[in-house]
């Protein structure tokens, strides 16, 4: 490892993370202190041509760190747009109600209500990502959940550690998460995929298991009461309405050609011929696929006036993206600044990596004791989770397992990895009282965030061990 000489940019930089930290642990935003570190190093950085031009510069670089952001997160914005918009036209027909109805008869008893709900949402979180798949399959199968005999308790948690837990941090089909972390880390989203679909399945199965055993144990001292709270009464009907035959037919086509897309992602991934489909040509194959079913969508139900329902789910699409990314592009922009190519996209050429060369500069301390990096990248995923966005603490998470695991001579991909699925599930979320995915899915099951919150704790943080321990072996 080369030496590093350290200024007062880096530890400015430093500084500012130490910052944002504080505020994840008072609860409060962190986009303020990301802007103001980004204003600080832009006038540090750009001190030596005078107060006024760096003054100057400093403005001129908040506003190239947000593009910069932007552009490194559209791709992503975009497809997450689009498979929203896809689901807004098939709510307006009730495909998406008749694509997960049949999933109703297998509802027998609270055992195959609880995993039959969390395999329903595992399936809609990860192609139409959780807060939208929540809407979908909480609204028709929940009551159905708790009439088979499962508590509204139950019911939350199985949606909540199976689709933003599992499903959220796993990221296999859209990529969204995939594409921050390892942008930030200066990698592909194909290094990094295999180890978040290992970690995120090992902490999954490991929290799931406890929970619906707690549940069992709960019912059998009678903790719940198996009458459903009054809000998730409200949430279905058992009046049968008779599908259209385009709703049947939308029902068919729309998994078919998913089910598709995956299927030849994983034909192509072992063929033995160099031509996977992963990384941005998978964002590019599933965005195109969105939209060809969103067209199918329209036309199939609405004839010639889906020239006017297209734009309104697309508006609808783009708001739901913007609404996520909002509070991201911010703090990503000042944590891309970590990476060298970043930094110099942002301050210009021959600008360090800050984050990559304090890794490098911490290195020469910890040596390469992977334990001590997995357990700490944990832990520091764990803290950024807790802002209750999960996305917003990725690219911190990217870049620290750049600059640290890069540094000690470990596997970046693996650091990454296990940091991206202890962000998530912490903030994405599953420990998170405040987090937007516990308050959807504790709403939709009528109970309250706090005590879906301490429900989960111990599962997930027992699975997130068995994780650490994992990634600690093969890193």
């Amino acid at each position: 490892m080369d030496q590093v000489t350290l200024t007062f940019s880096h530890w400015l930089f430093l500084f500012t993370i130490l910052t944002i930290f504080t505020f994840m642990i008072f609860r409060r935003d962190v986009v303020l202190p990301s802007i103001i570190g980004i204003f600080a190093l832009g006038f540090v950085y750009n001190l030596n041509n005078g107060v006024l031009d760096a003054l100057i510069g400093s403005t001129q670089v908040v506003f190239e760190a947000f593009l910069n952001a932007g552009m490194v997160l559209f791709d992503i914005m975009l497809i997450i747009a689009l498979m929203v918009a896809m689901l807004k036209s098939l709510q307006s027909s009730g495909a998406d109600t008749l694509m997960i109805s049949p999933l109703k008869k297998l509802m027998v008893n609270p055992t195959a209500a609880f995993f039959v709900l969390g395999a329903a949402m595992y399936l809609a979180a990860t192609f139409f990502w959780p807060t939208p798949a929540v809407a979908l399959v909480g609204t028709v199968l929940i009551p159905v959940a708790i009439r088979a005999g499962l508590p509204a308790m139950g019911a939350a948690v199985a949606i909540n550690l199976f689709g933003h837990g599992m499903a959220l941090s796993g990221d296999l089909v859209i990529q969204g998460a995939t594409g921050i972390t390892s942008a930030a880390a200066g990698l592909e989203s194909g290094d990094i995929l295999p180890y978040t679909a290992l970690f995120s399945f090992i902490t999954g199965f490991v929290a799931i298991g406890i929970a619906f055993w707690a549940i069992r144990r709960g019912m059998a001292k009678g903790k719940w009461a198996v009458s459903p709270p009054k809000e998730a009464l409200d949430l279905g009907s058992d009046q049968p309405v008779k599908p259209t035959w385009q709703a049947k037919l939308l029902a068919f086509i729309v998994p078919l050609f998913l089910f598709g897309v995956v299927f030849l992602m994983l034909f192509r991934a072992f063929s033995p011929a160099d031509n996977a489909i992963q990384g941005g040509s998978a964002t590019a194959l599933l965005g195109g696929t969105a939209v060809t079913l969103l067209l199918i969508s329209s036309f199939t139900t609405r004839g010639t006036k889906a020239l006017d329902e297209i734009v309104p789910h697309l508006k609808e699409g783009f708001f739901f993206a913007i609404k996520i990314f909002a509070p991201v592009i911010p703090i990503a922009a000042f944590f891309l600044l970590g990476h060298p190519s970043h930094a110099e996209t942002v301050l210009g050429e021959g600008a360090p990596g800050y984050l990559f060369e304090l890794g490098t500069a911490m290195a020469h301390h910890i040596g390469d004791n992977a334990i001590t990096l997995v357990a700490g990248m944990v832990i520091i995923s764990l803290l950024a989770g807790m802002d209750g966005s999960g996305f917003s603490g990725l690219p911190l998470v990217g870049s620290l397992a750049a600059g640290l695991g890069g540094g000690a001579g470990l596997d970046v991909a693996v650091l990454a990895s296990i940091g991206q699925v202890a962000t998530i599930f912490a903030g994405g979320g599953t420990l998170a009282a405040w987090a937007f995915g516990v308050a959807a899915d504790a709403g939709i099951a009528g109970v309250k965030p706090a005590d879906l919150v301490r429900q989960n704790f111990l599962p997930v943080m027992i699975g997130l061990l068995v994780a650490t321990i994992v990634a600690i072996l093969i890193i």
